[in-house]
């Protein structure tokens, strides 16, 4: 099955080419590439070779070669590239493969399309590796990169602060799941801390009634930090977090004003929190999704 990308680019179509075709522009924002150089050609008509370089983790970087096998302008205005790569390294799943990228004006833009596949080493265990776990990972790289170069192109969003942008949202988001999960999953269900019930009852809640509201609260924290993670790029659930701090924070000071003298307290801890949602509401507006993309051929190109 080959991986296929589509998005729509509102600029010109010089402006995507040169980004795309330019490999000191195509490295700074393609995930899947660190570094691209064109090789030497001994003639103008000769497939332009070049060689890039992916840095995985740990300082481990896998290289490769390919070569533009074609590129043209059509009667219909569009442009195309074809292309094949492949790697010599033993540590490479992919030995080589082909693909082409296709760029068709319209009234609204350029619809900046990519197709390719390629063929696994280490048999039937890299085979299987590749369709659990690389493919998905590289038709998703694909497609957040190709996302990433239209906020380039359109709203002059730099690559690198894209991705500042990104690592900051994810920190901030997975933060705020875990505080969640840990807050519902901890003092509630498992310890059931003291405090949680002695808050609970000065808020007025019968004392017969306190175990099953804190089970209650720890299942809305819970499902709450679920909906975080679930809701990646969804605002709402932020919008909610400030707001339940703001609430709690009021509760307790209302009803319970002598647990803010703790080190470790309320207050503290909401602020903490309520400044985590607004630090990635600042960061959402303008991050790449791999979700803008068209990850399927149109019926007519399938």
């Amino acid at each position: 099955m080959s991986i296929y990308v589509e998005i729509l680019i509102r600029a010109p179509m010089d402006a995507v080419w040169a980004h795309t075709q330019t490999p000191a522009l195509h490295e700074r924002w393609d995930l899947r590439f660190s570094r691209i150089h064109y090789l030497p050609r001994m003639r103008d008509t000769e497939p332009q070779r070049f060689r890039y370089t992916t840095r995985l983790a740990f300082g481990l970087e896998v290289s490769g070669e390919g070569a533009t096998a074609g590129q043209r302008d059509l009667t219909d205005g569009s442009r195309s590239s074809a292309l094949t790569f492949g790697s010599d390294q033993a540590v490479s799943i992919i030995r080589e493969g082909s693909g082409y990228w296709k760029y068709i004006p319209t009234a609204e833009g350029v619809r900046f399309l990519t197709r390719y596949d390629y063929r696994t080493r280490f048999g039937c265990v890299g085979w299987l590796f590749d369709r659990v776990l690389f493919r998905p990972a590289i038709g998703w790289a694909t497609a957040w990169s190709f996302d990433r170069l239209r906020l380039w192109l359109e709203h002059g969003v730099d690559p690198a602060q894209a991705m500042r942008q990104t690592l900051m949202h994810a920190v901030a988001r997975v933060t705020l799941a875990a505080v969640f999960a840990y807050q519902g999953l901890v003092p509630k269900l498992l310890v059931r801390h003291a405090d949680e019930i002695a808050m609970l009852r000065d808020g007025g809640i019968p004392p017969g009634t306190t175990a099953a509201a804190v089970t209650a609260f720890a299942i809305v924290e819970l499902a709450f930090a679920s909906v975080l993670l679930i809701g990646w790029h969804r605002r709402w659930p932020l919008y909610l977090c400030l707001a339940s701090m703001a609430l709690a924070t009021a509760a307790v000071a209302l009803n319970s004003p002598r647990y803010f003298e703790a080190a470790f307290n309320p207050a503290s801890l909401n602020v903490s929190v309520a400044a985590l949602a607004a630090i990635d509401l600042l960061v959402l507006g303008s991050l790449p999704s791999a979700a803008r993309c068209l990850r399927h051929p149109r019926p007519e190109q399938a």
